[in-house]
């Protein structure tokens, strides 16, 4: 076997090779936020394609799903037809390559492996010596929290690559970045990189949402995160203070309930409401993946007490790993004591959402540690853009936030909040002792709000 140098025919820019040389020289953090097509993923795939050789490990590679993983770099193909992969790890470096968990083991010992962050907990007990984060603004931000610790534990580095997708928690990491001298920082629109012709971006500019393309390709913070479906709404509660520190505990004898999306698979996600004389609020949250119901069962009785339960319509049905339905196992051995369990009926995604948007205009959401995931979610779950056709689709984007809102909007579109007060109707009417003519008294008529009746 011919010698093979790292970088394997790849020739950084000056920006990538800024990257790559802070890693080299023993680097162990940064916050890339740099335009489309600018090679982020393959600047860094190469970077730990050297870093594999130099200190053997387990490196993990990314990206906000694990769909999404598969589809752009494992089935990847660079500017010449040839696959990305076999590129940065020439077929003469591995041992073996697993295709099913898009796995690669090459002769120095390393494991390189592709992964997505809506499937993060599944890493638990991994010992990671490197992690890229690609596109990290889409991914769930709970994924560094857990892979923070391993790395400070064994001195191993983390890289954050991304286009910006509004004031998130992207956003707050590359600021952090900005300001710590332990951090790499390099923040760069394409009037920066000029690595796409005029010609092109003026047709991209045409062709795109004005906000998409200041994210794509300005790489502008402020633009608004194009797509989001609840975003607005999230902010407006904000401004009007309703997310806030509500009580956590059981202490209040309010009713509460639980809505949840389940799946074994993919996450099972559980919101926690608490009823209210004008209305709701929204005061806990919890979600994992890869338990089934049984084992959701103990977990959920260390959660506040619930007294009603509401489960998708597909609990009937799905079994997560288990031969029972959903519903059977919840009811023979409920969470809480007295527990009213209870299955939705079926609904369109667009009825759901409806919903949950007017739900936010009229309820507050805890603003403590357990709901933040939460929050996050919602500001994230956003319609996917269509490059092809120029439109956004018509579902929602399945990815890490997409668990979060099922679960809150089972409980938008089936609890019900009290109707305002009719506005009341003052009618005058002259005093009898004055005339008036016909005209003046069918302008004095009325008709009561409830009963309908004239007046």
């Amino acid at each position: 076997m011919g010698e093979i140098a790292l970088p394997n025919g790849f020739v950084p820019r000056p920006p990538q090779d800024d990257l790559m040389g802070y890693f080299d020289d023993g680097g162990l953090r940064a916050a890339c936020c740099w335009p489309r097509r600018y090679g982020k993923d393959l600047t860094m795939l190469h970077q730990t394609a050297k870093a594999s050789f130099e200190r053997p490990g387990m490196y993990f590679h990314m990206l906000p799903t694990h769909k999404h993983a598969r589809k752009v770099v494992w089935d990847g193909f660079d500017n010449e037809g040839r696959k990305t992969l076999d590129v940065v790890f020439p077929k003469a470096l591995r041992e073996d390559t697993n295709k099913t968990e898009m796995k690669i083991t090459l002769r120095s010992g390393a494991i390189w492996q592709l992964v997505g962050s809506d499937y993060y907990d599944s890493l638990v007990g991994s010992n990671p010596f490197g992690i890229v984060m690609s596109e990290a603004a889409l991914s769930d931000p709970r994924a560094w929290s857990m892979f923070r610790p391993m790395l400070a534990g064994n001195g191993g580095w983390a890289a954050f690559i991304s286009t910006p997708r509004g004031y998130n928690w992207f956003h707050d990491l590359i600021q952090l970045a900005r300001s710590s001298d332990h951090w790499y920082h390099s923040h760069l629109g394409v009037k920066d990189t000029k690595h796409i012709p005029l010609s092109v971006l003026e047709d991209e500019r045409r062709e795109m949402p004005d906000e998409l393309y200041r994210q794509e390709y300005d790489c502008d913070f402020s633009a608004a995160n194009v797509g989001a479906i609840f975003g607005r709404y999230v902010e407006q509660m904000e401004k009007e203070g309703r997310i806030c520190a509500v009580e956590t505990g059981d202490d209040h004898h309010s009713e509460v309930i639980v809505t949840s999306d389940i799946g074994y698979r993919d996450k099972a996600a559980f919101v926690w409401w608490r009823r209210l004389r004008g209305g709701f609020e929204i005061f806990h949250y919890d979600d994992g993946s890869g338990m089934d119901a049984e084992e959701w069962i103990p977990r959920l009785r260390k959660q506040p007490r619930a007294d009603i339960m509401l489960l998708p319509h597909d609990a009937k049905a799905k079994s997560f790993a288990s031969k029972k339905s959903v519903i059977e196992t919840f009811l023979l051995d409920r969470p809480w004591d007295k527990c009213d369990i209870r299955v939705n009926e079926q609904r369109k995604k667009a009825d759901s959402i409806n919903a949950g948007r007017l739900m936010l205009r009229r309820i507050r959401i805890s603003n403590g540690e357990a709901c933040k995931p939460f929050l996050q979610a919602l500001r994230s779950y956003s319609y996917e853009y269509d490059e092809e056709t120029k439109t956004f689709k018509a579902e929602p984007r399945h990815d890490w936030s997409s668990h979060p809102a099922d679960a809150y909007m089972e409980g938008a579109a089936k609890l019900e909040l009290p109707s305002p007060p009719p506005e009341k109707t003052t009618i005058i009417v002259p005093p009898l002792h004055n005339t008036f003519t016909l005209d003046m008294l069918h302008e004095t008529v009325g008709v009561h709000t409830t009963t309908g009746r004239l007046t």
